[in-house]
């Protein structure tokens, strides 16, 4: 069975317009899913990428165009300036990572969750009070917002090495475990489906 390393920052726009694709191309194909959240702010420093901040103001706007234009194209409610970005990622990274873990819940509606949170719901994703309600719409242990911070934090630093040396560079990033070809962006799904058809 083929197995896709799913990296992806839970406050990346292009994450959330993921949305559910990558489950159900996975769910046609059989294949196993891992979700890594990373820290794409120092995913980008590890790799050359530049971070949001430090774009030229040209590349942002071109960003905005085509947010506006991918969020239009697949239906997804999108606030270009939510109230609550940039915003920490690490307790709610944590939270996927221990919700992982556990088993139990919906782990793919816990990341679009959080990721529906800043783009769509206005909602900071690094509150504790958000975090526990997403775990618990999700069916998890809202309590994962607290037992799961070791095993979250550990974890997240690994995702981060993991993705550098696996050759991940931004968000979402796919890649096959058994061949290691890589697919970057989620208008890069479609190549991944292709692939998986063609194993």
């Amino acid at each position: 069975m083929a197995h896709i390393d799913y990296y992806f920052g839970t406050q990346s726009p292009w994450t959330y317009l993921a949305g559910s694709r990558l489950e159900e191309i996975a769910a046609r194909h059989g294949a196993g899913i891992t979700y890594k959240p990373v820290d794409l702010l120092q995913l980008f420093d590890r790799t050359g990428g530049t971070r949001p901040a430090n774009r030229h103001p040209s590349r942002m706007a071109y960003r905005d165009q085509e947010l506006r234009r991918w969020s239009e194209h697949l239906g997804m409610a999108l606030n270009l300036r939510p109230t609550f970005w940039p915003v920490n990622p690490a307790p709610s990274s944590y939270a996927v990572i221990a919700a992982q873990a556990a088993g139990g819940g919906d782990l793919p509606g816990l990341v679009q969750g959080f990721l529906r949170g800043v783009w769509a719901e206005q909602l900071n994703i690094a509150d504790d009070e958000v975090i526990r309600a997403k775990l618990s719409a999700a069916g998890f242990d809202p309590d994962l917002a607290n037992s799961g911070l070791f095993i979250g934090a550990q974890q997240y630093e690994r995702n981060l090495e993991e993705a550098v040396e696996a050759g991940a560079f931004g968000a979402p990033f796919y890649i096959l475990r058994e061949s290691g070809e890589c697919f970057w962006g989620q208008d890069r799904l479609e190549f991944l489906d292709r692939h998986l058809a063609s194993l």
